[in-house]
Parts: C-alpha cells; structure tokens; sequence
C-alpha cells in the first residue's frame, strides 16, 4: 500500500511540475500607426469618410490562434475628424453624437471566430450615444512584426464593418436620403505587445 501511496504522490508532482497555467498575452494600441476611421453617404452620390483621433484598443488572448481573443474599444466621440470644422462642430452636437453628454463610446466584444485564412469573426456589442447594440465586425490579421526600435512584437489587423446610425438615434432628424443610415466602419490597428 506503501508503494502505491508513494507512486501516486510521485505521479502526482510530476504532473503537477509539467503543468504551466495559462498566460494572458495583452495587447493596446499604438495610435501612431493606427486609424479608427468612418464612411458615410452624402445625398446618394459622395462617400465622407472621417476618424476619430482619441481612442485606445486592447486585445487580450490566451492561445496564439486568437480563437479566444477579447477585444476592448473606447474612444472620445469628441475627437470626430472629417477634414472639415464646421461640419465636426455639427457631428459633436445633438443633432448627431451630442459629445457633451455622450463623451465616450466603446464596444467589447463576445466572440472571436476564425473564419478563414488570417480572418475572424468578431461580434460585440458597440455602445454609442447612450445606446448598447450588438455589431459584428471583420477582423483580418496582417501578420507580426519586432519594432526595431523597442524590440516589441506588433500584431496588425483591418477591420470593417457596418452599423445603422438609427439604431443608436444618431442624427435622428436628419433623412437617410441626405445622410445614409449605414455606416461604415474601417479601421486599421497596429497593436503592441505588453
């Protein structure tokens, strides 16, 4: 019985000395090198594009196929860019995202599927002007590389995707044929391993 006591705890702690836990990889942003970018139509015929200039992105994965990645967005409603101030002024105020009372928007998502060569399924839910919708986004990974200046790994995707401004009453008083109610979504990030 002896013998079976001491195999059993021998057993046992090389188990125990093999296993490694799992290690969360973190992943932000690097804003330098990325764009969180928007497109809408203009009376049928023009496509405005604009970006948000404050924001972060995180991405957190325990396995390297990202099948388990989590992503987290936010970014300052405030910080619209479309090229053009009298027209941002606009955006920023009630008529549109009311960046005042609504100062932040964010998405975090639920699942992350593969769903082909280097391109995933991301689906999420997207909070923008007080309202909270779920979104699927296209995440297609662009490969690694090693700053050589930090000597830091970097992960680059492109993403796209598409939302109805009237699902989150944005522009609630502007017609769909002035201002198309899909939005586009394309953004490109560069993120930094942690």
């Amino acid at each position: 019985m002896k013998k079976v006591t001491l195999l059993v705890a021998a057993a046992l702690t090389t188990m125990l000395l093999a296993f490694k836990p799992i290690e969360t990889t973190n992943w932000t942003s690097d804003s330098m090198h990325s764009r969180v970018g928007f497109s809408v139509v203009h009376l049928g015929i023009s496509n405005i594009s604009g970006s948000f200039n404050t924001y972060e992105a995180k991405l957190s994965i325990n396995k390297p196929d990202f099948s388990d990645a989590v992503v987290e967005f936010s970014g300052d409603a405030g910080s619209i860019n479309t090229n053009n101030e009298m027209r941002d002024k606009h955006l920023k105020s009630p008529d549109f995202f009311d960046a005042e009372k609504y100062p932040k928007f964010n998405f975090k998502s639920t699942s992350f599927k593969k769903n082909g060569k280097d391109e995933y399924t991301v689906k999420g839910q997207l909070t923008l002007h007080g309202v909270t919708k779920d979104i699927t986004l296209i995440a297609k990974f662009n490969g690694t590389a090693t700053n050589p200046q930090s000597q830091k790994q970097l992960d680059g995707f492109h993403v796209t995707g598409t939302f109805k401004r009237s699902d989150f009453a944005i522009g609630a008083s502007i017609p769909a044929m002035m201002v198309s109610d899909e939005v586009n979504l394309v953004t490109d990030l560069e993120l930094i391993k942690n």
